[in-house]
């Protein structure tokens, strides 16, 4: 544990040399990065993965406004200061890729290059997002906007976290996402629930039954409000980066995504706009017939990819 502004930051750390921060995405926790962390460590970097404030066992403030993207980028930094060093690379995927981007932009300083996986690097512009959002989808609801209420996705998650779980990691995985034609679980219909389009039965490949009760276990007992905070503060972070509006990230950087990650293939504009967005981008990799859970269902090819990058910066 480490303090940061919002109290402590739990991490796990494996082995030693230049640092590697991870951070992971919704609905996660240090525990995702469990297939990268041995090699990363093993080819002679410090690889630390976090509980994202509100997530595991790190603090997890009421005020839903302590889960602001700012804040969550001084945990970043607040975490290297406190492993005694001066910079680090940073790793992230979802959710953790957005807060791995926004570090390396606001304070380059400390992240000398960052890596994205699953969720593009868009700069901040547009109209508000949660106007955005809530034009998304016609008679459906798009999840962002759906988990955006206060008290509404607990609702539906906390009777059944195991169950939820399961049926959210298959929706979103390459083996178990629904058909072309299905619904989209992306989506909720007016009254209902994401739930309802998940699919239901089977495990991803990547998703053991160990694997899932150690998610389901974590998420039991902190609930999952500090998680979804972080879908309610979209607009003030907005708000936030103001000054960093349409800046691209100038840090070497990479990419990797998968074809069939909605992720990828709704923001295909943003990764066409790297040169300008991501002018120091080193490589970038769509891995074919990969869903969202990027890392861990495919972990040895995401670790080749991440440890040539690794190799490839200036100490």
């Amino acid at each position: 544990m480490v303090s940061s502004p919002a109290g402590r930051i739990h991490l796990v750390e494996q082995g030693s040399g230049p640092l590697v921060l991870l951070v992971h995405g919704f609905p996660e926790f240090w525990y995702s990065w469990r297939r990268q962390m041995p090699v990363l460590a093993s080819a002679g970097y410090r690889a630390v993965a976090v509980d994202v404030r509100g997530y595991g066992r790190s603090s997890k403030p009421e005020d839903t406004a302590a889960y602001r993207m700012l804040d969550l980028v001084e945990d970043n930094v607040a975490v290297v200061e406190a492993l005694g060093e001066r910079t680090a690379v940073v790793v992230g995927h979802d959710w953790g890729a957005t807060i791995a981007a926004n570090s390396a932009l606001v304070r380059p300083d400390v992240f000398r290059a960052v890596g994205l996986l699953s969720v593009p690097y868009a700069p901040r512009g547009g109209p508000r997002p949660s106007e955005v959002f809530a034009r998304m989808g016609g008679e459906e609801e798009f999840y962002v906007s759906y988990f955006q209420e206060p008290g509404r996705a607990e609702a539906e998650i906390e009777p059944d976290v195991r169950g939820w779980l399961a049926g959210f990691y298959a929706a979103l995985s390459a083996d178990t996402m629904p058909a072309a034609g299905a619904p989209d679980p992306h989506f909720a219909s007016r009254g209902g629930t994401l739930r309802d389009r998940f699919p239901a039965g089977r495990l991803p490949a990547w998703l053991s039954e160990d694997d899932l009760d150690v998610y389901a276990a974590e998420f039991e007992r902190t609930g999952m409000r500090g998680a979804l905070n972080r879908y309610r503060n979209m607009d003030r972070d907005w708000e936030d980066l103001a000054g960093f509006d349409g800046s691209p990230i100038t840090r070497p950087s990479l990419f990797i995504g998968g074809t069939l990650d909605a992720s990828t293939t709704w923001m295909a504009d943003a990764i066409e706009a790297y040169p300008a967005t991501l002018p120091g981008l080193v490589s970038s990799h769509l891995l074919d017939g990969c869903g969202h859970w990027i890392q861990q269902e495919r972990p040895e090819e995401v670790n080749d990819i991440l440890t040539a990058w690794l190799a490839s910066l200036p100490i």
